[in-house]
């Protein structure tokens, strides 16, 4: 969907690394803010787990996110495989993406994109790898030139140092159990992350379905009729 926040899951092939070292992690970096550029994507946070990327952009055309999953994956997977005398890709398929209801969930994902390289209980800064997210770039560590900042981003105050202060906070306290399984199933199964209307909303526009259908058979014409009366 051109013009929403989505977020995205790339998994390493069963489980396994798909950043070796550093020097991968930067490699990467490099590729996703050259691909998202092309392909007109904003890029607004990234983490960089050991087997996983997640992501939290917002595409410009439907085509935008496919891609920009491309570019990184030609830039990418050849210099990684050089490195590591490997072959082949160290990526689970294709990439899995939901498209989000931004008021509600777009700071609980950037949250989640940035978790895999922010140490628990850590106020009132927490610690950050710099080489595995976009923290530093929102906690004013350094400047990420990949990333393109949401309103609901500056939305957490007036000044730098407002939103920084604010960030550090919330990264201060993870996220429920619950929440990061919300995230996980929808973007896993491409379900849209958001309220039963903001679903029906892109289903309109889409023609296809974006949540699950309710548990159990469908009620016939007749049951429906007679527990209507």
């Amino acid at each position: 969907m051109a013009g929403l926040p989505h977020f995205v899951i790339h998994r390493g092939l069963n489980g396994q690394a798909a950043f070796a070292d550093d020097a991968d992690r930067s490699a990467f970096r490099q590729a996703l803010g050259q691909a998202a550029r092309e392909a007109g994507v904003a890029v607004h946070g990234y983490g960089l787990c050991r087997d996983e990327v997640r992501l939290l952009v917002t595409p410009s055309s439907p085509q935008s996110l496919s891609a920009m999953m491309q570019g990184i994956g030609r830039r990418y997977v050849r210099g990684f495989n050089l490195r590591h005398g490997r072959s082949g890709t160290p990526w689970e398929g294709r990439f899995r993406s939901t498209v989000i209801d931004a008021p509600d969930w777009f700071m609980r994902c950037l949250q989640y994109a940035e978790d895999c390289a922010v140490a628990d209980g850590t106020e009132p800064v927490p610690q950050v790898d710099p080489q595995s997210s976009s923290a530093g770039h929102h906690l004013g560590l350094h400047i990420d030139d990949a990333i393109s900042d949401h309103t609901l981003f500056w939305g957490l105050g007036n000044t730098p140092f407002d939103r920084e202060v604010a960030y550090r906070r919330l990264l201060a306290h993870a996220l429920p159990a619950h929440i990061v399984e919300r995230i996980r199933h929808a973007t896993l199964k491409g379900w849209a992350l958001g309220s039963p209307a903001f679903a029906q909303s892109i289903e309109a526009l889409t023609g296809r379905r974006l949540e699950p259908l309710s548990r159990g058979r469908p009620a016939s014409a007749e049951k429906a009729k007679r527990r209507s009366i």
